[in-house]
């Protein structure tokens, strides 16, 4: 009988053998992070046109940061959009 060799390991570690972790955290911190942001802008009654002049950026910048698969939003993007929702972006470095 073939043993499973993931078998007992966490999903993390299944990950990095796979070459995968950085690229699946990456994507899962963007998932997260629009997910807030649409939350917010709910809370806030903000439409994304108004999202968007209130950042001085166009509609199709807003859509990008809502836009959970697109993770070329810049720092600079996510504290405009953090300001014009009257919230602060709190970034930090964790242990790996």
């Amino acid at each position: 009988m073939k043993k499973n060799k993931h078998r007992g390991s966490d999903f993390r570690e299944f990950l990095k053998e796979e070459g995968i972790l950085a690229e699946v955290e990456d994507k899962a911190l963007k998932q997260a992070l629009s997910l807030q942001f649409e939350k917010a802008l709910a809370q806030a009654s903000v439409s994304k046109t108004e999202m968007a002049a209130r950042m001085k950026t166009s509609r199709a910048a807003v859509d990008r940061l809502l836009d959970e698969s697109n993770s070329s939003v810049t720092l600079t993007t996510l504290e405009k959009a953090a300001r014009a929702l009257g919230r602060k972006l709190k970034v930090e470095l964790v242990p790996a």
